[in-house]
């Protein structure tokens, strides 16, 4: 049996593996249907850390005051900024009662810590259950809060969210942008409903005080300068205390990076959290990663030496298809819908990107908060 003849099985194998993935854990999303939770007048604190933040808290804390919601407080932490952060935050607080303000000095032993300064705002706050998210973030509804934290119970202590990002007309960086946080949207949430729950993102997450003091906060990964989102949920969530929203009143939107070789910079700090998660859940998004670069590698040598094409072409067409069934029923819940037609471009984009950023924190670590 030559080598063309063992890629080719191999590809074969990849492809039954994808198609599997996508059927069974992605489709754990992609065709769930979103239950009415029993709405609940909890009370909760929204907290939101911002440095350097005072444009963006002009604009989209309102959005944040305005909700329709019986009992909540907003904790602003100012983490040492060094323009008008605070002076917006205080106009804000004289305006607005429930509005409570947490001004962190650099600590020698945490500079530049947000795990730090985050923590301090949850020590303040003053309801035991927590909503979290960005200064640059905007929820979609006045129904947020309520959407959120409609998902709490007696078992539920932590809360995924989905955190979008603003649309905007034709830019392919854009798509790209919103395309890889879809990916990790629907994988997330995917995971979570067969009970291995690995990550959320701080633009969209609400947990307890209780669980979080259960877990010792953010301890075991302060000197970890990113992942105040996902290496706590990496922590502290399991197979019981985890429900997902994805009500579409509950969405959050961000402005996106306009810029790639941002993003690029952004993307390498998110990403240079994952090897400090749980072992089992580094091998599954490694095995992930690896079938996906496999399949278009794959593909692509048997194509070129027309080795089986035939039947290179039919398991081809056949994990697109099965991609694009259960992508496109995910994309409606999201409100993504225009990425659809793009997505092999964007996955193969994404792919070589992924592989680069992991090349390049081999070679140097990525700055991280501001």
């Amino acid at each position: 049996m030559g080598f063309l003849d063992y890629l080719f099985y191999t590809f074969i194998v990849v492809v039954l593996f994808q198609v599997i993935y996508y059927l069974f854990i992605l489709g754990q999303f992609a065709f769930l249907k979103q239950k009415k939770s029993a709405l609940q007048s909890l009370p909760v604190s929204v907290i939101i850390c911002a440095k350097n933040e005072a444009e963006n808290l002009k604009i989209f804390l309102p959005s944040i005051i305005s909700q329709e919601y019986s009992t909540f407080e907003i904790v602003l932490i100012n983490d040492a900024s060094h323009d008008e952060t605070l002076q917006v935050m205080e106009t804000f607080s004289l305006q607005h009662s429930n509005i409570k303000i947490v001004d962190v000095k650099n600590n020698e032993a945490f500079w530049g810590n947000k795990k730090y300064a985050l923590t301090l705002g949850i020590k303040a706050a003053k309801h035991n259950h927590l909503l979290f998210t960005d200064a640059d973030c905007k929820p979609v509804s006045k129904h947020w809060i309520t959407e959120m934290c409609s998902h709490f119970n007696t078992k539920k202590t932590i809360v995924l969210g989905y955190g979008a990002y603003l649309k905007i007309k034709n830019s392919f960086l854009n798509k790209l942008i919103r395309f890889e946080t879809l990916i990790t949207a629907i994988q997330y949430f995917s995971f979570a409903k067969i009970g291995i729950p690995y990550m959320g993102v701080g633009r969209n997450l609400a947990y307890t005080k209780t669980e979080f003091f259960n877990t010792n906060g953010f301890m075991s990964h302060m000197k970890v300068r990113s992942g105040d989102d996902d290496l706590f949920i990496n922590q502290a969530s399991n197979t019981t205390n985890t429900s997902i929203c994805f009500s579409k009143h509950s969405f959050t939107k961000s402005n996106p990076e306009t810029t790639f070789n941002n993003w690029f910079k952004q993307k390498r700090r998110h990403v240079s959290t994952a090897k400090y998660y749980k072992l089992n859940h580094k091998i599954l998004l490694v095995l992930i990663y690896l079938l996906n670069l496999l399949f278009w590698v794959l593909a692509s040598i048997l194509l070129v030496f027309h080795f089986n094409w035939q039947i290179v072409i039919s398991l081809l067409l056949l994990r697109i298809i099965v991609q694009y069934f259960t992508i496109g029923f995910s994309t409606k819940k999201l409100n993504e819908e225009d990425l659809l037609i793009l997505i092999p471009f964007l996955e193969i984009f994404l792919i070589i990107i992924q592989l680069t950023i992991f090349i390049n924190n081999l070679i140097s670590k990525p700055n991280h908060w501001k």
